[in-house]
């Protein structure tokens, strides 16, 4: 439920095809492909395989949306959405969840207790976070990159709010490929299936757990960390104030369609 591929994620090192692969090797029986603010991997899979892969092996399409305000979100649309507004990062939170829901989707934070400006729960604005948590549909309650405390903290949230509880790797290299898992307690075949589980079920729609990973950078470079982890506030914060103006036309064009 959280795969960044090298085609979509530009620190994405594992091709969408590998990922298939070492995933049916391990038992899994599909993949939200979730790169940063893209959806070219999930693109360069439904290209290389057509719409109806003939192994059964599902194959979904997500986005981790750069929010400038609230860290990293996953969303989730129905099949045939198509809103270029989500692959142009730093929406505030607020924005990106009223058009999540308006246009049938879901969303959630990804590592709610993570890094510092990446995470829900870590960011300049963390006081007033806790008010938007019942407008999320779920959060990541797992995530293989982050640490066990991390990890237990989102699980306490997910109980407190009564939210479904997703887990992934959020594997951006081969060796971190399936460490996260979520085990959904109906069949989801698609997207609007994923959807309808989530929100008829609630927290009872699926399971989730795995290993934590201990190989990221953040815990390669040491003492650097610190340097490493504000960097994602001045890049989050460039990007955002670069992509201003194609937000500003699609947002227009979302209100007047919305209205």
């Amino acid at each position: 439920m959280h795969c960044h591929t090298r085609e979509g994620s530009l620190d994405g090192k594992v091709p969408v095809a590998e990922f298939v692969k070492l995933l049916k090797e391990k038992g899994f029986d599909g993949m939200l492909v979730s790169d940063h603010n893209s959806y070219k991997g999930y693109r360069a899979w439904k290209e290389a395989r057509g719409e109806n892969p003939e192994d059964g092996f599902v194959v979904l399409q997500g986005i981790e949306y750069d929010t400038i305000d609230a860290g990293h979100m996953l969303v989730i649309m129905p099949e045939g959405v198509k809103l270029k507004i989500l692959e142009l990062r730093g929406l505030p939170v607020q924005f990106l969840i009223d058009i999540v829901h308006k246009n049938g989707g879901i969303l959630g934070p990804a590592h709610p207790c993570g890094e510092k400006h990446l995470s829900f729960l870590n960011t300049r604005k963390h006081r007033n976070q806790m008010a938007f948590m019942d407008r999320f549909d779920f959060l990541e309650g797992f995530n293989a990159c982050e640490t066990q405390e991390s990890n237990r903290q989102a699980r306490e949230i997910a109980d407190r709010f009564g939210l479904p509880a997703f887990g992934g790797s959020d594997a951006h290299r081969e060796d971190c490929v399936g460490l996260g898992y979520t085990l959904f307690r109906q069949p989801v075949r698609t997207q609007a299936e994923l959807i309808e589980r989530v929100r008829s079920a609630g927290s009872d729609a699926c399971s989730c757990g795995g290993a934590v990973y201990g190989k990221t950078a953040r815990e390669r470079i040491g003492k650097a960390k610190r340097l490493w982890v504000e960097s994602f506030w001045v890049y989050n914060r460039l990007g955002s104030l670069w992509r201003f103006p194609r937000r500003r036309r699609e947002l227009r064009r979302l209100y007047i369609r919305i209205k």
